[in-house]
Parts: C-alpha cells; sequence; structure tokens
C-alpha cells in the first residue's frame, strides 16, 4: 500500500503502515538516547530538506554505528515497532545521492516517509530558530531536537506547527477546484488556507473558500489530517457543501472552476495509469491529502 492509499490516521498492526512511538520519555535520557544510536536507524537530511537515497531513489537509512558517535545534532524521531530506534541527523557529504520529500513520499512506505517528514520539519525548525526571539539569545537544543533552550534568558522554545485547512467543496454532482500560477500547466487542486488567531476550523474552513472563489458554504465535515512539512502545515480536511454556485475571482487563485464528477473521475483514473496527461487536467499529487479528498468526495457522489 502506497502513501497515497493509506488512511491518514495511521493504525493497525502493519509496521510499514505503524507510525514511530515518539517515546517522549527517553527525550529527558541523553544517556539512553546515545546508548541506542549504534543499532538505531539514522536518516541523514540536508540543508535544503533532502534525505540520502540509493541511485534508484531508495531510502538510504544509516546504521548510528557505521557514522561513528552520536552527534550533538541528532535528533531523536521515536522507535518502531521492532523495538529499532530512529534518528536524523544533517548530511554534509556533498557525493550522496539525494531526494526531496515530495518525491520520496510517493514511493516510499509509509513509516519511512512519515520519519523523513519528522527529520524535514525539526531540522527546518532548528535552522530558523538558533535565536531567541525574546531576547537574541543563542539557543540550545536538547531533549533529543525537540526543545530549543536560549542560554541567555532561559526561555523554552518548542517546533510549531501551522494548521492549515483544505476543503473539497461540492454542489451536487461538481468539485470546486482552483489552480496557482505557479503550479504546472492544468494542475487543480481543492481550495485551502491557513487559520488565523481566534477562528475555529470551521469558520477558516468558511472564510478561505468564501476569500478564493466567493463561495458560500452551508456546512462541512472534518475527514482527516496530513502533516505537511513545507515547511511545517498541518493540513486538516474537510468536505463541504455550497450555497452558492457564481465564483468570484481573486488575487490568490489564477483560476477558479466547477468541474463535473465525470472529468474528474477521468483524470483520476488517467493519473492511476500513469498517464496523467492524458486526462481533461491534472490532478492533485497523489501523496497529499487534496487527492484523498477529492477521491473522498467521487465516492460519496453519484
Amino acid at each position: 500500500m502506497s502513501p497515497a492509499d493509506a488512511p491518514y490516521a495511521l493504525v493497525g498492526t502493519d509496521p510499514q503502515l505503524a507510525p514511530l512511538d515518539r517515546a517522549d520519555h527517553l527525550r529527558d535520557d541523553p544517556a539512553a538516547l546515545a546508548a541506542m544510536w549504534p543499532a538505531a536507524c539514522v536518516l541523514r537530511v540536508d540543508g535544503d530538506g533532502r534525505a540520502a537515497a540509493d541511485v534508484d531513489g531508495a531510502p538510504s537509512v544509516s546504521w548510528g554505528e557505521s557514522l561513528g558517535p552520536m552527534p550533538a545534532d541528532a535528533d531523536f524521531l521515536g522507535i518502531d515497532a521492532d523495538s529499532v530506534a530512529w534518528f536524523a541527523s544533517t548530511l554534509t557529504d556533498a557525493t550522496t545521492p539525494r531526494i526531496d520529500l515530495r518525491r520520496a513520499a510517493a514511493t516510499w512506505p509509509v513509516r519511512a516517509a512519515s520519519a523523513y517528514a519528522t527529520a524535514h520539519a525539526l531540522h527546518h525548525w532548528h535552522a530558523r530558530h538558533r535565536y531567541c526571539g525574546a531576547c537574541g539569545g543563542e539557543v540550545e537544543f536538547v531533549r533529543g531536537g525537540w526543545l530549543g533552550r536560549c542560554l541567555r534568558c532561559e526561555r523554552e522554545h518548542y517546533p510549531r506547527t501551522d494548521p492549515a485547512v483544505i476543503v473539497a467543496v461540492g454542489e451536487g454532482t461538481r468539485l470546486l477546484m482552483g489552480r496557482q500560477a505557479s503550479w504546472p500547466a492544468r494542475r487543480y487542486s481543492v481550495i485551502a488556507g491557513f487559520v488565523e488567531p481566534g477562528e475555529t476550523l470551521e469558520q477558516a474552513v468558511s472564510r478561505e473558500v468564501m476569500e478564493e472563489t466567493g463561495i458560500r458554504i452551508t456546512g462541512c465535515r472534518y475527514l482527516g489530517s496530513q502533516p505537511w512539512p513545507f515547511p511545517t502545515s498541518l493540513m486538516l480536511g474537510f468536505i463541504a457543501d455550497a450555497g452558492s454556485a457564481e465564483i468570484r475571482g481573486s488575487d490568490e487563485l489564477e483560476e477558479a472552476r466547477w468541474f463535473e464528477r465525470e472529468e474528474i473521475v477521468a483524470a483520476l483514473d488517467a493519473d492511476a495509469r500513469g498517464e496523467p496527461e492524458s486526462g481533461p487536467f491534472l490532478p492533485p499529487a497523489r501523496i497529499s491529502i487534496a487527492h484523498w479528498l477529492v477521491r473522498q468526495w467521487v465516492a460519496a457522489t453519484t
């Protein structure tokens, strides 16, 4: 099963689908982390968020003992179903093949892709929070990389996650989708945007749909979520019912339009065959919750 086919709330007994146990209690035990390092799986990530891979793009996971003593910047990711610890460390070897997360997540096992997403988000946070936002002092990272502590004022800093809503808005047998100018030609996706301070998720769904398309919704239902570390988002997926049909353009989207169910099915089928260009448009990438939401809408619509 690929990540695109897996449910976003990963449960069950398949070790390749089960997320890592983040083992929070071990983050405060440097001696225990150091003892686990030699037998640990290590994902090496560079400053651009790419991971070490083999020549075919498969994950290149190193064993801790092959990398020498545990480096100071090693991040503890958790423990898998086989009781193996997973860490992430900085990839500095310029000759090592690399792969970016979007490509990797399309083919890697869910557990590896999920661990890589966590590693990427932590590395991004560390790189951009080296100094305290309160006093400007230098920040050191402790608790296995999960806590930043200012060396001057001792203020504590934690990894940031930005909630964003993403919604499939339907009206009968039509689905609302839009595209940004920077996307590949013919690519369309469902509507998304960040939650603002003081908003409920439902209010954010209604506001984003109205701002980007001028469509008013009459209700929405939460379906699932997906971490999206580009750089730090948590996508919260909804299906909504449209209360109006006339689309009003905005500066946020190059175009928004209604697609009939038959067009969407044809685009999804072409994508599933590995021939997305033969479809009427390019659907959202299969690694994304947007793709999953579109399929959920199709399954619920006749």
